[in-house]
Formats: structure tokens, C-alpha cells, sequence
């Protein structure tokens, strides 16, 4: 398909969701796509993200991993931090995932678009290429933002780079940028007072641009939905 032939749309935030036709790709590089691809790549065994913190708890004998405003959710695993769980092996497990936009964003798509894609900079070439191997002719580019209520630099940034990724166009000069997300909504990552939530190391894994070859589809799993990795 020649790249003028497809349309491929920028949205923002869950407002915009109702607008996510074709193929969504829900991006949340700070950080619940981050996290998931590292979930992935950890070999787990089902990683089912979910939009409410109760559903999550209703998973026996699941991981749990979430947050709500960047702290952990009590009594779950992990909190939404890649650093965390970057060596975990997850193999035969059940992963729940939980967080206050990435998840959401899941959700607000699943009933308008024809597939849904999760994505951050850690996998947008994967997901450019996957979505140019399918033949997808709407392409919808849902950035949430933080809390999918404001944008914030780093989601549009991914937004741009896969969108010339899947047309074709020069990606230098966006790619030239991501450094400098350390000074937007990065700064909170070297912030001394919100380590807690938003550790250092956290950073440099969000912004390691194509670490993983596979992109990451929602497909329904009986009455849920779950993230499975596509390897190219």
C-alpha cells in the first residue's frame, strides 16, 4: 500500500478515544507501555491489562502491577515502574495491569477500533512495521497523555516518530528530541523528592528507543482482553 493511501490520525488524550477508528495505538511512554514491554519480554504468561483497580484485585494468583497518580497501589506487586520489574522472570504467570492512563486508554478504544495496539518508544519501529505489514488503512494515534487529561511531550514525540515511521518520512529530527524529554515531563524522574514514585532509573528505560522487535496487540481472551506480543 503506497503511504499516501493511508490515513494516519494523531488523537489526544480519552477524550479523543471515540475517535479511534481502524487501528488504535494507545501510547504511554511515562510509563505503562514501557512496563508491559519489559512484562513481555519477561515471558509472562497472560499480561491482561485492565482499566479498574477492583477488577485487577479480582484475579487470583495474578501479579499484580499498578498505580494510581504514580504510587503503588496497595497491595499489588509492583508499581508502574519499568526499573522494577526489568529483570523479573514471569514466566507461567498472570500479569494484571493497572494505571491511571495507558490502561484506560486501552479501554476507552476497544469499542471503536477494528484492533488495538500498545506502544511507547521502546517498540514503536515493531509497531510502525506491523501496522505497515498489515495493510491497515486508518491508523489512529491516541497519545495519552498524563492521566489522559493533559499531553505531554513524550506521548506526542512517539506519536510523531511512528506516524513518519509508517509514511516513510525522515525520523531524525524527531528522534533528535528525545533527549530533552529529561527537561518536560521527564524532570519528575530526577526529582529527589518523588523517587518514590518516579525512581531515576526509570528514565533511561522509557526513553531507549526500539529496545524490543515485537509490537504489543490487544486481542479479547474469553470475557477479557489481554496484551500479547507479535515478534517481527
Amino acid at each position: 500500500m503506497r503511504s499516501e493511501d493511508r490515513e494516519v490520525r494523531i488523537l489526544h488524550l480519552l477524550k479523543e478515544a471515540p475517535q479511534a477508528g481502524g487501528t488504535a495505538v494507545v501510547i504511554d511512554v511515562f510509563r505503562a507501555f514501557t512496563v508491559e514491554g519489559f512484562v513481555l519480554a519477561g515471558n509472562a504468561a497472560k499480561l491482561i491489562p485492565v482499566a479498574e483497580e477492583e477488577k485487577a484485585r479480582s484475579f487470583p494468583d495474578a501479579v499484580r502491577i499498578g498505580e494510581r497518580r504514580g504510587y503503588r497501589l496497595p497491595g499489588f506487586d509492583y508499581g508502574n515502574s519499568p526499573s522494577a520489574v526489568q529483570h523479573v522472570d514471569f514466566s507461567g504467570k498472570t500479569v494484571v495491569h493497572t494505571t491511571s492512563a495507558g490502561t484506560q486508554g486501552i479501554a476507552a478504544c476497544i469499542p471503536y477500533a477494528d484492533e488495538v495496539l500498545a506502544a511507547a518508544l521502546t517498540n514503536a519501529r515493531a509497531t510502525a512495521e506491523y501496522i505497515v505489514r498489515s495493510g491497515a488503512k486508518t491508523v489512529s494515534l491516541l497519545a495519552m497523555g498524563l492521566m489522559g487529561e493533559r499531553d505531554t511531550e513524550e506521548d506526542l514525540l512517539c506519536a510523531r516518530y511512528i506516524r513518519a515511521l509508517i509514511l516513510g518520512e525522515d525520523t531524525g529530527e524527531i528522534l533528535a528530541e528525545v533527549p530533552s524529554l529529561r527537561y518536560t515531563e521527564g524532570r519528575k524522574f530526577f526529582d529527589p523528592l518523588q523517587q518514590d514514585r518516579f525512581p531515576q532509573a526509570d528514565f533511561g528505560l522509557c526513553i531507549d528507543t526500539d529496545r524490543f522487535p515485537f509490537a504489543m496487540k490487544v486481542i479479547r481472551d474469553g470475557d477479557e482482553y489481554r496484551t500479547v506480543r507479535i515478534d517481527l
